[in-house]
């Protein structure tokens, strides 16, 4: 028996990096999860072939967010899905599709911006909207932001702006929500390993100047992140809501002293 047998959990973005990890580790505790992708087909069903191998439950969904009609079909596929195997009701939904952007304020242009806050604001809101009639009392709802909301960086004005609307919107939403068991997190992952940062990760220099300001001396894993969802998730994050949660390892909390 699983932490979440009987539960149903949606992933956004979950065909790669920390979406599949996230997926494989919500599967792996008993969650039927349905895995959405925007644009390869060929990685979110690598990511289902994964969790059926695993001995786990999945589907993959299609939208492309940002697309008007994107939230429609998001949930279209979901609930049919769901009735192919027999389910209903949404327990688990982790807003994890994103976008970044690299570019001063100089350099930032009106459609820049749009494109960002379209992708990275306005589609987890309208995915929450979507899914509150069907997320079921004691449900859970996980967003996922980023630790660049703290790290001062001119070249990521839009992403950073994004994605600290993103962490403003749990507070009043657990509030909203609370009364019926519904928490609202947000995780803020730092530097991850993945294929979005797989250019520069294989830079040694860059790597060894990241590592060199993380307390945790390692750049993270998708499963680092995962785990923090897989907690948030279970019974154990029951008493956590509203919050917004680092999950860098302690990328640059301040001077690490030597030795």
């Amino acid at each position: 028996m699983g932490e979440l047998d009987g539960r149903n959990a949606l992933v956004t973005g979950g065909s790669r990096g920390i979406g599949r990890a996230v997926a494989l580790r919500l599967a792996a505790e008993g969650a039927l999860v349905a895995v959405h992708y925007g644009g390869s087909r060929a990685a979110a069903e690598e990511t289902v072939a994964l969790i059926d191998k695993a001995g786990g439950r999945a589907f993959a969904v299609q939208a492309t967010f940002g697309e008007s009609g994107a939230v429609d079909r998001l949930f279209e596929q979901f609930a049919a899905g769901l009735g192919d195997r027999g389910a209903d009701g949404l327990d688990i939904l982790v807003n994890n599709a994103g976008v970044h952007s690299v570019g001063s304020l100089a350099q930032l242009t009106e459609e820049e911006l749009d494109r960002v806050l379209a992708i990275n604001v306005r589609t987890p809101v309208f995915v929450i909207q979507r899914a509150l009639p069907l997320l079921r009392n004691g449900g859970r709802i996980i967003n996922v932001g980023s630790a660049a909301t703290r790290i001062a960086n001119p070249l990521q004005i839009a992403y950073t702006a994004s994605k600290a609307a993103l962490a403003a919107l749990a507070p009043s939403l657990a509030n909203e929500l609370g009364r019926r068991g519904i928490t609202v997190n947000t995780i803020e992952p730092g530097v991850v390993q993945t294929d979005m940062t797989a250019g520069w990760t294989v830079v040694p220099e860059a790597v060894a100047g990241l590592e060199a300001i993380t307390a945790l001396g390692r750049i993270g894993e998708p499963e680092d992140i995962a785990d923090a969802v897989g907690f948030l998730a279970g019974s154990q994050g029951r008493w956590v809501t509203g919050q917004t949660i680092d999950v860098s390892g302690g990328t640059y909390l301040g001077p690490i002293p030597e030795g």
